[in-house]
C-alpha cells in the first residue's frame, strides 16, 4: 500500500479508460488484443457495427455516470483526509480560520478551482462523511451523482441531526416510512431533485420559515458576474414576492412596447426595461440593435449613464483613434467593443484612468496624467500587469485589492513593480497567517504562489498582444503613422 499503490491504481485507471476511448471510437477491443484482460472479450460493435457502436456508447455513458459517482466518493474522502492531516500537522499555533483557508487554497489548486469552489468542494465533503451516511454510500456505490450529492448537503446544511437524517431517509432509504416515491433521486436530473428536496425541507423544518425569512431578508443583495461579447449578468437576491412582483412588472412593460413596429423580443423588451429602470436614463432601447444594424447604445442618440465608477480601461490606442474596433479591455470584466472604450474615455468619470498600449508589442505605453504622481501610477501598473488578485483561481478584481511587498520593507525590499503583488485582502491574510508564500515577481508578470507543501502554482498572466495595425499600412509606412500617433499622444 502507499503512494505505489495510489500510482498503480490509477494507471490501471488510464488503462481501462484507453479501452473504452477504443470503443467510443470504433476501434473495438481488437485494437487491445495484446492485454490479458481483454484477450477473451468480444466487440460489442459486431456483427452490426453501428447498431452495435450505438449501443455500446449508452453502455459507456451509463458506467461512466456510475464510476464518476464512485470517483467523486473517493475525492471527497481524500479531500477530508487531507484537510484533517493538515489541520494536525500545522498544530494548535496557526489560527483555525486561517488553515482553513490554507487547506481550502491547497484542494483548489490541486483540482484547478476557485476559492468558492474549493471551498463549497470542501464544505460538501465534510458533510458527507461527517452527517450524511446514506448519501456518501449511495455516492460509493455509484447510485448518486455528485450534482445530487450537493443538493443534499446544501438542502440539510441549516437542519439540526434529526432533521438532516430524516430528509436523507425520505430519498434514499426506501424502507423508511415516508419513503419518497416514484422516480429514484439518482435517475432524475439533480435541479429537479433540488426542488423536491426544498420543498420536503419547508414542510419538515424545525424553525418557522418566518424567521428563516427573516434571516434571507438581512442577506439580500445584487450579484455582477462577467460573460462574453461585451455582455455581463446582473440579478439580485430578494424576497420571492418581491423578485415575482418585479419579473411580473417587467414583463408588463415588455407587452406595453411590443407593437407593428417593434422588433425586439419579449427578452429583449424585458432587459431593455430593466437596464432603463436602474440606470434611470428613460431609454427602453437599451443597447438593442436597429434595422440598420447599427447598435443604440453606441449611436449618437445614446443617453451616457449618470453611474461613474473608478474604472481602467486599456485601450489599443489605434481602436481609440477610430482606426481599428479590436475589442478594449476593461478593468474587473475583460474584453468591451472598441466604441464602449471611446464612449468610457469621453464621458469617464473624474476617476477614469485611460491606458493605451503601443501598437508595436502591445506594453502599456501611456497612463493618464491624472495619475502620474508615482503612487497612483505604480498603483494602476499593478492593476495593468495583474488584472485581478493574482492567487490561483481567484477572481476578485484589482478595485479590491491591496499593494503588498513580496520581500518585506523590513527584510530590505524594494517599492517597485516587481517586488510587488496585489492580493485580495483574503489571500493577503492567507499570506500572513500561513505557509503560502509569493513568488518573485517582474514588471510583466505578477508573482506564483508555493503552498504549505511545496508545490508551485502559477498565476494567470495578462495575455498582451499587440494591436492590429489599421487595414493598408505596409511595413515601410508603419513610421508615418507612429509618427502620427505620438501627435496625438501629446496632444
Amino acid at each position: 500500500m502507499g503512494k505505489a499503490a495510489v500510482v498503480r491504481a490509477f494507471e490501471e485507471i488510464r488503462a481501462a479508460l484507453a479501452v473504452l476511448q477504443a470503443e467510443v471510437d470504433g476501434a473495438g477491443l481488437e485494437a487491445f488484443a495484446d492485454a490479458d484482460a481483454v484477450l477473451d472479450a468480444e466487440p460489442f460493435s459486431v456483427p452490426d457495427p453501428l447498431a452495435g457502436l450505438a449501443d455500446g456508447c449508452l453502455d459507456i455513458l451509463a458506467g461512466a455516470r456510475e464510476v464518476e459517482a464512485r470517483v467523486a466518493g473517493v475525492k471527497a474522502k481524500a479531500a477530508v483526509g487531507y484537510a484533517e492531516a493538515a489541520h494536525a500537522v500545522a498544530g494548535p499555533g496557526v489560527p483555525v480560520v486561517a488553515q482553513e483557508m490554507a487547506v481550502a487554497a491547497e484542494i483548489g489548486c490541486v483540482l484547478a478551482l476557485g476559492p468558492r469552489a474549493a471551498g463549497s468542494f470542501l464544505a460538501t465533503s465534510h458533510a458527507l462523511t461527517s452527517s450524511l451516511p446514506r448519501t456518501l454510500e449511495a455516492l460509493q456505490s455509484g447510485t448518486l451523482s455528485w450534482q445530487h450529492a450537493i443538493v443534499l448537503a446544501d438542502e440539510t446544511a441549516s437542519l439540526d441531526a434529526v432533521g438532516a437524517a430524516a430528509l436523507e431517509a425520505h430519498f434514499l432509504d426506501p424502507e423508511a416510512q415516508d419513503a419518497a416515491r416514484g422516480c429514484p433521486v439518482g435517475e432524475m436530473p439533480a435541479h429537479r431533485f433540488r426542488v423536491k428536496a426544498r420543498t420536503w425541507r419547508e414542510r419538515h423544518h424545525a424553525e418557522s420559515i418566518e424567521k428563516r425569512h427573516a434571516r434571507g431578508v438581512a442577506e439580500r443583495r445584487v450579484e455582477f458576474r462577467p460573460d462574453r461579447d461585451g455582455m455581463a449578468w446582473l440579478g439580485a437576491y430578494l424576497p420571492a414576492d418581491q423578485a415575482q412582483a418585479g419579473w411580473n412588472r417587467l414583463t408588463a412593460a415588455a407587452r406595453g412596447l411590443q407593437g407593428p413596429g417593434e422588433d425586439r423580443t419579449m427578452p429583449q423588451l424585458r432587459a431593455d426595461s430593466f437596464a432603463a429602470a436602474i440606470l434611470g436614463s428613460g431609454d427602453t432601447r437599451g443597447g438593442s440593435t436597429s434595422r440598420s444594424g447599427t447598435s443604440a447604445a453606441s449611436g449618437t442618440g445614446h443617453r451616457p449613464s449618470p453611474v461613474r465608477a473608478e474604472v481602467l480601461v486599456t485601450v489599443p490606442v489605434f481602436a481609440l483613434m477610430g482606426l481599428t474596433d479590436e475589442p478594449a479591455m476593461l478593468d474587473g470584466y475583460g474584453p468591451v467593443p472598441a466604441s464602449m472604450a471611446r464612449r468610457l474615455v469621453a464621458d469617464g468619470a473624474g476617476s477614469f484612468y485611460r491606458v493605451l498600449v503601443d501598437p508595436r508589442d502591445g506594453a502599456p505605453l501611456e497612463i493618464g496624467r491624472k495619475s502620474y504622481r508615482v503612487p497612483r501610477a505604480m498603483r494602476a501598473w499593478l492593476r495593468m500587469r495583474d488584472g485581478k488578485c493574482p492567487f490561483p483561481g481567484c477572481s476578485n478584481t484589482s478595485l479590491g485589492t491591496e499593494a503588498d511587498h513580496l520581500l518585506a520593507w523590513h527584510h530590505g525590499g524594494t517599492t517597485g513593480i516587481s517586488n510587488l503583488g496585489q492580493p485580495c485582502p483574503k489571500h493577503h491574510r492567507l499570506r500572513h497567517t500561513t505557509g503560502w508564500r509569493p513568488t518573485p515577481a517582474t514588471t510583466n508578470e505578477p508573482p506564483g504562489w508555493t503552498s504549505p507543501t511545496g508545490r508551485h502554482y502559477t498565476s494567470e498572466h495578462q495575455d498582451w498582444e499587440p494591436p492590429k495595425w489599421p487595414p493598408g499600412f505596409l511595413p515601410g509606412e508603419r513610421s508615418l503613422l507612429e509618427e502620427a500617433l505620438q501627435e496625438y499622444l501629446s496632444a
